[in-house]
């Protein structure tokens, strides 16, 4: 690419925000090679003059963001707009990027440097942030194969590579997966129980899928379009008469990327094994061993004695769960035994005859613009801030996404972030999540704000009717919600420390999980409501109901979320091909004591867990469970003030901006939830809320 058109790269320019209406994956090789060209030549330099002194991670700081700055809007796009061209592109440099890291990290002049500036006078002098920033980076060199010489570390690299490939590549499978499988409805008994939401939403999927067809369809006559991406498959599980249809998506979900062309069984063997061999490298025993090296939790035998802890409290509360759905299902007529496809109807069942509401009742009570406003109140009451629509500021990929800013109670600009609410099961893959679109850093020009990525994926609005969510829904925005203020409420300006980064990954779904606690708040709840129609609140009674119904199957869903974390955990841990067990082996052994019925011969849910195989959480999905202790017990703070108290509940709030929220990794989890608390965590809050204390 000639110099004009690399200078007329979007993924080039630094202007503040990402110019996401002209990127095009056209533009992701030129600018990836070209940034890292320039990154190589600035690395030959530093290691001529590597020196112990702060100037050297202020160095390796400007290199991150520009990485950041070129390569992160693409990784977004793949998320969020995934083409067949984006995928190319990205999977055409991504092994270059990985090799600049693995450079980076393996620097020798760099590592010693660093050593030198932890051993040297001028290191106490540093802030605390800054020290801590000193000793990540000299833990993640180590990780890093910095250590490792010849063959060793040639190997290291090949396997950081490979591993990097098949990440990606799995989870392109399970996206390719999920929009392949389909299934068109056509008849009032394909339909029949299915609420009027679900039918204007499953037309609309036909109508995507069949561009060219004579007549669209409608909610009213259809045809209608049954998918396996969530707002698409939970109403046919909960609220589907037609048990065969409920039977096909069940199988169709739990065997999704286990055969033909995006079979990702060969993969997870590769990935498990090339884990196993690089933490041997590292001089771990295993993966999950390198992994909790860098976490909370101190060691695998302590991982396990919480989750057993928790299993103990679930297990009969989960069976006596299950023995009240067969109850009622006899009840009502059903013959023979529950399965899998008939526990979320006979769940929902249960849940309407006991608390009386349904989700259909619930949703023209939270059109999605009511809860971001009630959500943005709660903030404000939190935390002292004041959050504003910014559209048109921001250039967007996609015309559902919106922009907003954070400001502080004087004004003062804090932070910005993108919400892309909405299902897109064609390009965008399942799932909700945060991502760092710039982090809060000081520089020459001064100090840069940080602006976050929130994504959904909820039911897109029909017609002219706004997003009307339902309460799960409620709660994830809620969640990654919390994820995007500890990135954007940071006061730290170091970027290796600042918000989420350098937070133990077993910590990081505190702050996220703690919000997820006010939809229970009878105020914040009903404060952003207002039906769709009428413009009323949420009545109380309804309220109520919510509120009794959270501890509904709260050991079965405890359960669900313990069983894979010791699968998780048990894959990168003990087990390896000799023990003469297959992964699915693992899987069945692990369900024997976590789960009520045994999965089906298919079930290969293994090969969409994208969490441990395309994610973050390897050997630390039960990082979930880890952080809601802390969370619960956060939460907790505020039942001890008064929860209707809000002079407490403002000075309680603005403690846990000054702490979780504010500090970030800039310290040690632990030390600055015992900030927080005044005092270490304890799981009684969690059992507590899950109505598990007994």
């Amino acid at each position: 690419m000639s110099p004009v058109a690399l200078n007329a790269n979007p993924l080039l320019e630094r202007d503040v925000l990402p110019p996401f209406d002209r990127i095009a994956p056209e533009h992701v090789v030129p600018a990836v090679r070209e940034t890292l060209a320039r990154l190589n030549a600035e690395l030959d330099a530093l290691e001529t003059r590597a020196v112990g002194d702060w100037s050297l991670v202020a160095a390796l700081n400007r290199m991150d963001y520009e990485i950041l700055r070129t390569w992160g809007p693409a990784g977004h796009l793949l998320g969020v707009k995934n083409t067949p061209a984006l995928r190319e592109a990205y999977e055409s440099v991504q092994e270059e990027v990985t090799t600049f890291y693995l450079r980076l990290g393996q620097s020798a002049a760099v590592y010693q440097a660093l050593a030198a500036l932890q051993s040297g006078p001028e290191f106490q002098k540093l802030t605390a942030s800054r020290r801590r920033a000193v000793e990540l980076r000299l833990r993640d060199a180590r990780h890093s194969g910095v250590a490792l010489q010849g063959p060793a570390r040639e190997r290291f690299n090949e396997i950081a590579r490979e591993l990097t490939r098949l990440s990606t590549e799995f989870s392109n499978n399970v996206l390719d997966a999920t929009r392949a499988t389909t299934f068109e409805l056509k008849t009032e008994a394909d339909i029949a129980g299915l609420p009027e939401s679900y039918r204007g939403l499953a037309a609309q999927a036909w109508n995507r899928a069949n561009p060219s067809a004579p007549a669209p369809a409608t909610a009213e006559k259809g045809p209608w379009l049954a998918t396996l991406d969530l707002p698409g498959y939970m109403p046919v599980m909960q609220h589907g008469l037609n048990r065969e249809l409920r039977e096909k998506l069940y199988r169709a979900q739990i065997s999704r990327a286990s055969a033909g062309p995006a079979d990702n069984t060969a993969r997870i063997y590769r990935t498990l094994e090339l884990r196993r061999e690089q933490a041997q490298l590292l001089g771990f025993k295993s993966w999950a061993e390198v992994s909790l090296d860098s976490k909370m939790a101190p060691d695998v035998t302590e991982v396990r004695r919480l989750l057993e802890e928790l299993r103990l409290a679930s297990r009969a509360p989960a069976e006596a769960e299950m023995g009240e759905l067969r109850a009622l299902a006899r009840q009502r007529g059903f013959q023979g035994e529950l399965e899998h496809w008939d526990i979320p109807f006979w769940a929902e069942r249960l849940r309407e005859e006991r608390f009386q509401f349904t989700d259909e009742e619930l949703r023209p009570y939270f059109p999605m613009p009511r809860v971001l406003d009630g959500l943005f109140e709660l903030a404000g009451r939190l935390f002292g801030v004041r959050i504003r629509p910014a559209d048109g500021q921001a250039k967007l990929w996609h015309p559902d996404v919106r922009f907003f800013k954070v400001y502080d109670e004087s004004d003062a600009e804090l932070a910005a972030f993108y919400l892309d609410p909405y299902s897109r099961p064609e390009d965008k893959r399942g799932g909700a999540w945060m991502d760092v679109c710039i982090g809060r850093r000081r520089t020459e020009r001064g100090l840069e704000l940080p602006v976050a990525y929130l994504v959904c994926n909820g039911v897109p609005p029909v017609g002219d009717r706004p997003s009307l969510m339902n309460f799960r829904e409620v709660e994830t925005l809620f969640h990654e919600f919390g994820h995007g203020l500890q990135h954007m409420l940071t006061n730290v300006d170091d970027p290796d420390v600042a918000g989420i980064s350098g937070v133990e990954w077993d910590a990081v779904e505190l702050p996220s999980q703690f919000m997820e606690n006010w939809c229970y708040h009878k105020p914040t709840l009903i404060g952003m409501t207002a039906h769709v129609d009428t413009g009323a609140p949420l009545p109380d009674e309804l309220f109520e109901k919510i509120a009794a119904a959270r501890t509904f199957r709260a050991a079965s869903d405890m359960l669900r979320q313990l069983r894979f974390g010791l699968i998780d955990l048990e894959l990168h841990h003990d087990w390896t091909p000799d023990t003469g067990e297959t992964i699915f082996d693992v899987q069945r052994r692990i369900e024997a004591a976590t789960a009520i019925l045994p999965s089906l011969p298919e079930d290969r849910f293994l090969c969409s867990f994208t969490h441990i195989f395309a994610g973050g959480y390897a050997a630390g999905y039960y990082s979930y469970k880890w952080a809601e202790v802390l969370s619960a017990d956060a939460f907790s703070a505020f039942e001890e003030a008064g929860l209707d108290d809000e002079g407490r509940i403002r000075a309680i709030g603005r403690r846990f901006r000054e702490t979780v929220l504010a500090l970030g990794g800039s310290r040690p989890a632990l030390e600055v939830f015992r900030e927080f608390r005044g005092r270490g965590p304890d799981t009684r809050a969690l059992l507590r809320h899950s109505g598990l204390a007994a």
